[in-house]
């Protein structure tokens, strides 16, 4: 199994969610984050002063599925998240070793 953490641009949720599910994916994590990279945050004026932020605002999309559907979970979400500019975000991949579901003790491949 594998985790599949993704960051994107909070207004392409919709997107990846969709492409998500019509991959036959169900279930995923979303948690607000911010941060920075080659973006290296934005200028923005508030009462005609201008200040940079940055930490940018995004979202953190987490996926847990069977090693068969990685490249299928990596595909949709990066087709759907991109626009082409810098700042569409990254992609990670880690192995999980084992998963538990709570209400029944079903673990691994028959938990997710």
């Amino acid at each position: 199994m594998k985790k599949v953490e993704a960051i994107i641009r909070p207004f392409k949720l919709e997107d990846v969610k969709l492409a998500l599910v019509n991959s036959g994916i169900v279930g995923m994590t979303v948690s607000e984050v911010r941060g920075f990279g080659r973006q290296k945050g934005q200028v923005e004026r508030y009462r005609g002063s201008e200040f940079t932020v940055e930490f940018l605002q995004k979202l953190k999309i987490e996926v847990v599925v069977e090693d068969t559907n990685v490249e299928k979970v990596i595909s949709a979400i990066g087709d759907a998240a991109k626009t082409g500019e810098i700042g569409d975000g990254k992609i990670f991949i880690s192995p999980v070793d084992s998963v538990v579901r709570i209400r029944t003790g079903e673990r691994d491949n028959s938990a997710l």
